[in-house]
């Protein structure tokens, strides 16, 4: 190999390690955020849960509404 081709590919390895150390370091950071990331999805589901309800609710309500109109 040139010199030109040692220093290329060791440019590229150092590059490679560089991305690895970055994406080890995400990863350690996304692990410690992963349990409020799990809180905020349960918090998620119940808030879309309660609005389910308050959707079926005034569905209800509008039905008994629309059945009186009829009457």
């Amino acid at each position: 190999m040139s010199a030109e081709r040692i220093a290329s590919a060791l440019t590229r390895i150092e590059a490679a390690m560089a991305r690895i150390d970055a994406a080890r370091e995400t990863l350690g950071e996304a692990g410690g955020r992963q349990g409020t990331a799990s809180a905020r999805v349960v918090e998620l589901v119940n808030v879309h849960e309660k609005l389910r309800e308050q959707v079926a609710d005034s569905l209800r309500e509008l039905d008994d509404l629309l059945a009186q109109l009829e009457e």
